[in-house]
């Protein structure tokens, strides 16, 4: 499709107010360039280098994806054509790509991805208004990215043979090092942090031409030519105008400060415009007279807001640079555990420590601000004391938390303030093993529980409990394992605190993560916490559960093959994960605590090194029969593995919808089975000139259902070992969403869900897989006391299980809920998502 016809929707990263700035206000800093060129320049000054360009790919997610339809769950055949267009056209002109993906949610960041999530729920709502009100998709200006195009988009890039990265942090960072460090041609992506970094060029992908590969250069020294600023001051105006990692509101007062004495105000400028120039000009024109006389935190109202401020500058400094607004050599030094701690600009070395002086106490305060901290760790004097105490600072709560002194051991009791209940509660010190002890804060009976480290288990250190079941979370800490990944730009970090102990396990799962062939499995290995983010779900349909539940059960058996390690061998018990998934009705707030679902498997659960690591037949037919465990479809398993690929995995999947969703119909079935036969013989063409008469919001939600358990195989499938190859479960092979859509139409004009020509076509072929399928899938059914039936019949002899009062029934797959008793998915308001946590806590 013409680029030009589909515009292309920025999503908002990056400095606030900065995109527009540059693009109206600064067009001089915007220069039009042709890659193509550039490349050949820079192979003759560098005849054995390739010219090399680093994409991040969550950027470019909008411009890739061309497929005129979006709302029927993803047009997968027609998008993995469109990457392989692109990677083809750089690849004729000799420059080579380097594709990172964002990781994990960096703790920092995470009220900001809220916020996100929040908005597009809005934007969600609006776009099932107007399907139900036009039966039709919205325009281009209401697109939102089908479900788990960012997942399948790596799968897809590495299937066309380019290298992809995913990150360990968040991912621009690493982007910014691997350019700058590898001196690359530029970046290709759409946000202003790299206007930020002092790194290599930065182009944008929504001006990019494919055709021609001309495009916009956006320079960083004509940016701060134009507002009176060096590049090293860059990260001080992004943290002071407001970014990812520091809140808009942080430094209103003190922007409006600016703005009232700033006397160069052109009238053709916008208000965020004039606010940049008045922070730029106080920076040049206040800051800079007294930089070197006065720390940073004297010139500017940083308040308690000095830790979490500190890590957002640090953030931007790259391997082997430094910030002229910090000092680097203090005239007193702080000492801890009797080492000097110096300055680093590493921000992923936890070594960046700046030293600054607290206004009211005049007392030495020390730092820490790497990015990847969870908290900022602050040292001030204590008067009375006349020692040095620790205090933690939570970025979120924005408060210090005091770390006293016990009298009688004379060691540093650290303090945990419920931010609900504002008091402070002493955390234990085992005596035993002599570690510290940890708290985990419930938010719910505002109590802070603590628990006590195993002395028999070395290097253990728990970190979470869930309150509810009284279930301890061991988090283990060892030492980081060496790994050259091309990702990985700082000094080594030494010792890292994960939910596993084991350090080959973790170099597996790690190595894995960085080159995009697992998914979440690092994710959940090391922090416990994952995420997933929205989904087309109509939260005023009360007729299916949100995907989120419904693959639950499946991410609770694969905890359990993951942190069967965790177990400190005197209990059972495993530790909780932090699931922080989008569903209707969820503020966000905090995340879910789920905990691990034991399984039984045919001839047990070996270890992780025997599953991951061995190549015996035998070992190989116990990661299927581990996959189908997950899923609780070990009884099926002969017949799944007499299904040819690629539709087995589709089968499996079909079969476990099907128990778990009893709303879902025998036209569903046929509707899935059918799309998956006929997209073997469609083309890329015949697919793109596909015409839908209408749009159906129930069959957008199950294309986006359906989109979602290939993601859930995805993650089973790598945490198992790999039983099936990856292209098994790549919807290209077995989903299009107006194809879908199709079939769905043909089941509410159909007479009779019997008329197998109406779903299949009319090739004898295709009819016998047809049934085939459909008998496969209602075998497995039945054995679970499962019987799918028509919609007519089915609505006939169940009277309002379509409606409020049990339309989310659902079975658990799991031995306590096998008689199908319902349970009210979607009555679940904000306000009582505690009795979601009990449901699921019973299995």
């Amino acid at each position: 499709m013409d680029r030009q016809m589909v515009p292309f929707q920025r999503p908002v990263m990056g400095v606030r107010g900065l995109q527009g700035f540059v693009r109206s206000t600064c067009p001089h800093v915007c220069t039009v360039v042709n890659l193509k060129e550039m490349a050949e320049h820079h192979l003759s000054r560098h005849p054995d280098c390739t010219p090399t360009i680093v994409v991040d790919a969550m950027c470019c997610l909008r411009y890739w994806y061309t497929p005129e339809s979006w709302i029927c769950g993803g047009q997968w055949r027609e998008y993995f054509a469109a990457l392989r267009d692109f990677v083809k056209t750089f690849e004729s002109v000799g420059i080579k790509l380097i594709f990172f993906f964002d990781g994990m949610v960096e703790q920092n960041k995470r009220d900001e991805w809220i916020k996100r999530r929040l908005k597009n729920n809005r934007e969600i709502s609006k776009i099932f208004h107007y399907i139900k009100s036009r039966r039709e998709q919205p325009g281009r200006n209401m697109f939102f990215i089908p479900s788990g195009l960012a997942i399948f988009t790596r799968f897809a890039l590495k299937a066309l043979g380019q290298e992809t990265l995913c990150s360990l942090q968040e991912a621009d960072y690493e982007v910014a090092s691997y350019g700058l460090q590898h001196k690359c041609l530029g970046i290709l992506g759409e946000d202003t942090d790299y206007l930020i970094y002092d790194t290599c060029p930065y182009f944008s992908i929504s001006e990019l031409c494919l055709e021609s590969l001309d495009t916009v250069m956006l320079c960083r020294e004509k940016l701060c030519e134009s507002l009176g600023l060096r590049v090293a001051d860059l990260p001080l105006l992004a943290c002071l105008l407001g970014n990812d990692i520091i809140p808009e509101g942080m430094f209103e007062s003190f922007r409006y400060k600016c703005l009232s004495s700033y006397t160069s105000l052109k009238r053709n400028f916008d208000k965020k415009g004039n606010v940049i120039l008045a922070v730029s000009d106080y920076i040049s024109k206040v800051l800079h007279l007294h930089q070197g006389e006065k720390k940073l935190e004297e010139m500017l109202p940083l308040g308690p807001n000095k830790a979490l401020f500190y890590k957002g500058v640090t953030s931007y400094l790259l391997p082997g640079q430094k910030s002229p607004w910090f000092f680097q050599k203090p005239e007193g030094v702080t000492v801890l555990d009797k080492q000097e701690i110096s300055m680093s600009s590493d921000p992923e070395s936890k070594q960046e420590i700046p030293i600054c002086t607290e206004p009211e106490s005049n007392q030495e305060v020390l730092m820490c601000a790497g990015p990847d901290s969870e908290e900022k760790v602050l040292l001030c004097a204590d008067p009375e004391l006349k020692e040095e105490v620790p205090i933690c600072a939570d970025l979120e709560s924005k408060q210090e938390t005091p770390m006293c002194v016990d009298s009688e051991s004379k060691k540093e009791v650290p303090m945990c303030i419920n931010p609900e209940s504002k008091h402070e509660v002493p955390m234990c010190m085992d005596a035993e093993p002599k570690q510290e002890v940890l708290m985990y804060m419930d938010p719910e009976p505002k109590q802070g529980v603590p628990i006590h480290a195993d002395p028999e288990v070395n290097h253990k250190l728990p970190i979470g409990t869930d309150p509810k079941c009284n279930l301890e979370a061991p988090m283990c800490v060892h030492p980081e394992v060496t790994q050259e990944d091309p990702m990985i730009m700082g000094p080594e970090i030494k010792e890292q605190v994960t939910m596993v102990s084991d350090p080959e396990i973790l170099k597996i799962a790690r190595n894995h993560h960085v080159h995009a062939e697992s998914y979440l499995v690092y994710n959940i290995m090391s922090s416990g916490e994952i995420e997933c983010s929205n989904t087309l779900e109509d939260e005023l349909d009360q007729a299916l559960p949100s995907q989120a539940f419904i693959y639950r059960p499946v991410r609770q058996r694969v905890y359990s093959v993951l942190l069967r390690g965790c177990q400190d061998g005197t209990s059972t018990a495993y530790p909780v994960v932090k699931e922080w998934f989008v569903y209707p009705g969820n503020p966000l707030r905090h995340p879910d605590l789920v905990r691990p679902l034991q399984m039984t498997v045919p001839g047990g659960t070996p270890s992780l090194k025997i599953l991951w690591l061995s190549e015996e037949p035998a070992v190989q037919a116990q990661r299927l029969d581990i996959l189908l465990s997950c899923f609780n479809l070990s009884s099926s398993r002969e017949e799944l593995q007499a299904v040819d690929s690629p539709l087995r995995a589709l089968c499996c999947l079909l079969i476990y919808l099907f128990i778990q969703v009893d709303t879902l119909c025998l036209e569903d079935l046929h509707a899935f089975i059918a799309q998956a036969l006929c997209l073997q013989g469609k083309s890329t063409a015949q697919l793109m000139n596909l015409q839908l008469e209408y749009i159906n919001p129930r069959a957008v939600q199950l294309g986006s259902l359906l989109v979602r358990g290939l993601t859930t195989l995805a993650l089973v499938n790598s945490a198992c070992g790999f039983p099936w190859e990856t292209n098994e479960f790549m919807p290209w092979n077995v989903f299009d969403g107006k194809l879908f859509h199709q079939k769905n139409s043909l089941g509410s004009t159909c007479r009779t869900s019997e008329n197998a020509e109406f779903w299949a076509g009319h090739q004898r072929s295709w009819l016998t897989r047809f049934h085939n399928l459909k008998a496969v899938v209602c075998k497995a059914c039945m054995k679970e006391n499962r019987r799918i039936v028509g919609r007519t019949h089915w609505n006939s002899h169940h009277t309002g299980r379509w409606g409020r009062q049990s339309s989310g029934s659902h079975r658990t797959s799991s031995a306590y809920s096998r008689s199908g008793q319902g349970q009210p998915w979607r009555d679940q308001g904000p306000g009582s998502r505690q009795h979601e946590h009990d449901q699921w806590k019973r299995h």
